[in-house]
């Protein structure tokens, strides 16, 4: 497997429903995956990093470090992952699976706070999401660790809520398990470099 690193750095309206999950890592340490829907229209996902928040904000915005863990369960991969980072700047994703099948997703960024904050709405090419999202991630340094909090905005209480019914928060666990140790494998290789 190649290295990713970059050469220029070294590393509501409705009563709230949590859902909680647990993704056991390397050693002793258990990550801890909070959803919530703080309002009609919202999904909210917090998750603690055993990384900087610069290191995190790195691995959610350069496409080389994107594609080393973005993936889905199953045979998909990130296959394309153009970024434009800068306010009105576009996105476009693109997983492939090994059967050949694609599927697709273009943004633009509204807001971009380097480390802390990024806003971009999100639509897939397919629209399973009922029209546009708008995602928020804030990046919160904490005693060397970041806590991730992502809050997705959908067009109507039905899109969101057909949303959490495919499944997607435990994609979204299993893809933070896979930053979870992208991001040990972006340490060590720094620390072998020193």
């Amino acid at each position: 497997m190649s290295d990713h690193r970059p050469a220029a750095r070294p590393w509501a309206n409705r009563r709230r429903r949590t859902i909680m999950s647990t993704t056991t890592l390397p050693g002793s340490t258990v990550a801890t995956l909070t959803v919530t829907t703080p309002s009609d229209r919202e999904v909210q996902i917090t998750r603690i990093f055993d990384a900087s928040r610069p290191m995190v904000f790195d691995c959610w915005t350069i496409p080389e470090l994107l594609k080393g863990w973005l993936h889905g369960p199953d045979g998909w991969r990130l296959a394309i992952c153009e970024i434009d980072l800068r306010v009105g700047g576009a996105t476009r994703y693109v997983w492939q699976h090994r059967d050949g099948r694609s599927m697709g997703m273009s943004g633009a960024y509204r807001e971009i706070v380097r480390p802390a904050r990024i806003v971009a709405t999100e639509l897939f090419d397919e629209d399973w999401t009922g029209g546009e999202t708008v995602g928020t991630v804030v990046f919160t340094e904490q005693a060397g660790k970041t806590l991730l909090t992502q809050t997705v905005l959908y067009a109507s209480q039905a899109a969101r809520d057909g949303a959490l019914g495919t499944g997607m928060t435990r994609g979204m666990g299993e893809s933070y398990a896979q930053l979870d140790a992208y991001l040990i494998s972006l340490q060590d290789a720094a620390k072998g470099a020193a």
